[in-house]
């Protein structure tokens, strides 16, 4: 049985997808790039805006009626690589869809296919296939088991993306992810860490018996990993315990320890982890790789966080803080329980953090942030407020969306009285003042040498990341996808950088 599954979203959805193959292949599938030969194709959707399930639905219900769907947005080859193409199925093949799904989504995308789950109904996987028509693997044995607790595929990518915690107890007024995803709930320290050290280290093969057998834990890892996501819908919140333990040697002398049988006990101890001490102990994994982590809310960062990120070294100096809005007003409207005063003192200290214990490029912040334009409600003096905000901060990068109401939400209520076009306008009016800003971000890396993950091979050039989260072009002909280098940079634009293999 082949499957094949197609990832529409954010980080957190490419995570999920790894999860997904996963667990069907623990159920006896296997992944194929070639969605015409698969007999299950899997829609990984994100609902978080009406108009991206929408456009999701309308490419379902064609793909649905036709078996044929015409150049798609993002067609996952493997979790984590998107790429883009005309898909033709098998007439044969079923449809599943699930992803972050309303109630009502879920009633109204259930007529365009075979099936529909929410991610966090993965463990009703073994059932919904065998309804299908679907044999599955050892049906008795065959438990995909609670989300976080399912084994990924995470194939070759030198990029790894874990899931520290689920679900958000926010309630911003314009978001549904409390409803798509539940309320916080927050993996043990114990697995992210042993997920980390799994992945960080290459494949070693140990021969016994006339064969060799992986020590990998995770399926499909076939390399190190380089760079590492730590993943939730707000991590700063990420709360578990550890259970640490403490070897003591005896009272007695040694010796007369020794031959008791006594020399040393061993002592357990709870200790309580959150999102400043699952750093720290992220940072102390050997290792040569790097760190990120996303999505972060200002009401949770505090200074302890703030400094244990700027001293951890492996952790880049890269910080996505969504601010929303830049006027009081609306960010009371959308239940963002902070200001824009509060929120530029935050960023200030973040980056006087970095300036104190990191040094040279290693001391620039690279700060991005999330901000809706059209709120309902939003005058253009208060947009105004947003732009005049945006020019103090200076982002490194931005994410600009336009207001899209969505069912269950407390700001669906609301009258939605900023025009499509507005909306637009102030959306490329934003855009603008971040493409300033992080162009006069960008030129400070001319002339310097930068570490450089490599991680796509175009034509004659490659694609890579620097620490800073920045895209490089730089031409090569070597294959160096999935390695660290360095790169001297020549250029910079608003959008990335440019330069040579030094």
């Amino acid at each position: 049985m082949k499957y094949h599954i197609i990832t529409y979203g954010c980080q957190m959805n490419k995570s999920d997808s790894e999860r997904i193959a996963g667990a069907l292949n623990k159920l006896g599938f296997r992944m194929i790039a070639n969605p015409e030969r698969a007999d299950l194709i899997v829609f990984n959707l994100c609902s978080v805006r009406q108009s991206a399930i929408d456009r999701a639905t309308s490419k379902i219900k064609n793909f649905a009626k036709s078996k044929i769907q015409i150049s798609p947005a993002r067609i996952a080859t493997r979790p984590g690589r998107v790429v883009g193409g005309n898909v033709k199925s098998n007439p044969k093949s079923k449809i599943l869809l699930t992803g972050c799904i309303l109630n009502k989504d879920k009633r109204r995308l259930e007529k365009n296919c075979d099936g529909v789950f929410r991610i966090d109904e993965l463990a009703e996987l073994p059932s919904i296939l065998e309804k299908l028509g679907f044999k599955v693997a050892g049906r008795r044995e065959a438990k995909v088991g609670h989300y976080l607790d399912i084994k990924p595929d995470y194939g070759s990518s030198p990029i790894a993306y874990i899931p520290i915690m689920t679900g958000c107890d926010n309630f911003c007024s314009y978001c549904v992810v409390p409803y798509t995803r539940g309320r916080e709930i927050s993996r043990p320290a114990e697995d992210i860490l042993r997920e980390i050290k799994t992945l960080v280290h290459p494949v070693r093969e140990s021969k016994g018996m006339g064969c060799s057998k992986k020590s990998n834990f995770f399926n499909g890892v076939k390399m190190g990993a380089q760079e590492i996501w730590l993943l939730g819908q707000n991590v700063n919140s990420y709360k578990s315990k550890i259970q640490m333990t403490n070897v003591k040697s005896s009272s007695r002398s040694h010796r007369y320890a020794k031959r008791c049988g006594r020399a040393k006990s061993k002592i357990q101890k709870i200790k309580n982890v959150d999102f400043t001490e699952l750093l720290k102990m992220v940072n102390d994994i050997e290792g040569d790789f790097w760190v990120r982590f996303t999505s972060s809310h200002p009401k949770d960062l505090t200074d302890e966080m703030i400094e244990a990120f700027a001293k951890c070294k492996k952790i880049t100096p890269y910080l996505n803080l969504p601010i929303q809005s830049g006027d009081n007003k609306i960010l009371k409207a959308m239940n963002r329980p902070y200001s824009t005063e509060d929120y530029k003192k935050l960023t200030k200290k973040v980056r006087a953090a970095f300036k104190k214990y990191r040094k040279g490029l290693e001391s620039y912040l690279a700060l991005s942030t999330d901000v809706i334009v059209g709120f309902p409600g939003e005058t253009k003096k208060q947009f105004q407020n947003t732009k005049k905000t945006f020019q103090e901060i200076g982002f490194s990068a931005g994410y600009v969306s336009r207001y899209s109401p969505r069912p269950n939400s407390a700001a669906f209520k609301l009258k939605d009285d900023v025009s499509p076009s507005e909306k637009r306008k102030r959306e490329k009016k934003l855009v603008k003042i971040i493409e300033k800003s992080a162009l006069d971000f960008n030129k400070q890396f001319v002339g310097k040498k930068v570490k450089v993950l490599a991680l796509e091979k175009r034509k004659d050039f490659f694609l890579g990341k620097t620490r800073h989260h920045q895209t490089i072009k730089f031409p090569s002909n070597k294959n160096l996808i999935g390695k660290f280098i360095k790169v001297k940079i020549l250029k910079a634009t608003a959008y990335g950088l440019e330069g040579e293999k030094y």
